[in-house]
C-alpha cells in the first residue's frame, strides 16, 4: 500500500509527463501550420478602347481593390495605339497593389477580371474592352514560366511608363536596373501618352 507522499509523487509525475506531450502536440501543429506571406508591392497596367473606356477601368479597379490591399492608381491617360494603328485610342492607368499570394494567383487574378469584363480574344495588339497587365511583383526577375517579370514589354511602352511613373518614380527595372524615367526617356515621342483625368 502506497503512502499519501508516494501517491502524490506518482500524480506529479504523470501530471508533467502529460504537459510535456501536450506541448509537444501543439509544436507539431504549429509547425504543420502555412507561414503567412509577406505583402510584396505589385504594379499592374490597366487598358481599354472599347466602349466606356473609363467605366472599364474603374470596374477593374473595384476588383483589384477587393483582392489587395493598399490600392493606388494613377491619372488616367489617353494614349495612342501601339502595334496596329487603326483602331481607337486607349485609355489606360497603373495601379499600386499590397499583395500576399503568388504570381501565379495575381496572374489568375488578372484574367478573371479581364473575362468577368467581358474581353474576348482577338489579335495581338488588337482593341479591346479591357486589358489587365502583371507588370511586377516586388521586384521579381522570372523568364522560365508565366508569368513572365517583369513584363517583358514594359521597357517600350509609353502607355505603361508614364502612368507607372506618377505613381512609382523611384521604380527600377529589375533586370536593367534602370529608372522608370530613364526607360521614357530613351522612348520616341510617337506613340503618345497625354494625362486626360482621374480614373
Amino acid at each position: 500500500m502506497m503512502t499519501r507522499a508516494e501517491t502524490t509523487t506518482k500524480t506529479s509525475t504523470r501530471r508533467k509527463s502529460w504537459a510535456r506531450k501536450r506541448s509537444r502536440s501543439k509544436k507539431k501543429k504549429n509547425s504543420r501550420r502555412p507561414r503567412s506571406r509577406s505583402a510584396r508591392i505589385a504594379y499592374l497596367g490597366l487598358g481599354s478602347n472599347l466602349g466606356d473606356r473609363r467605366a472599364h477601368l474603374r470596374a477593374a479597379l473595384l476588383r483589384l481593390r477587393r483582392a489587395a490591399k493598399g490600392a493606388r492608381v494613377s491619372s488616367l491617360y489617353r494614349t495612342d495605339p501601339v502595334g496596329f494603328a487603326a483602331q481607337p485610342a486607349f485609355y489606360n492607368a497603373a495601379v499600386r497593389i499590397a499583395w500576399r499570394g503568388s504570381a501565379e494567383a495575381l496572374l489568375a487574378l488578372a484574367r478573371r477580371i479581364e473575362r468577368e469584363l467581358g474581353r474576348v480574344p482577338t489579335f495581338r495588339n488588337g482593341p479591346r474592352v479591357i486589358d489587365v497587365d502583371l507588370l511586377d511583383l516586388g521586384g521579381r526577375v522570372r523568364r522560365r514560366r508565366d508569368p513572365i517579370l517583369p513584363h517583358p514589354r514594359l521597357s517600350g511602352r509609353r502607355f505603361v511608363l508614364a502612368p507607372l511613373a506618377e505613381i512609382a518614380p523611384e521604380w527600377r527595372h529589375p533586370a536593367s536596373g534602370r529608372s522608370v524615367r530613364e526607360l521614357l526617356e530613351a522612348l520616341p515621342a510617337r506613340p503618345g501618352a497625354r494625362r486626360i483625368g482621374t480614373v
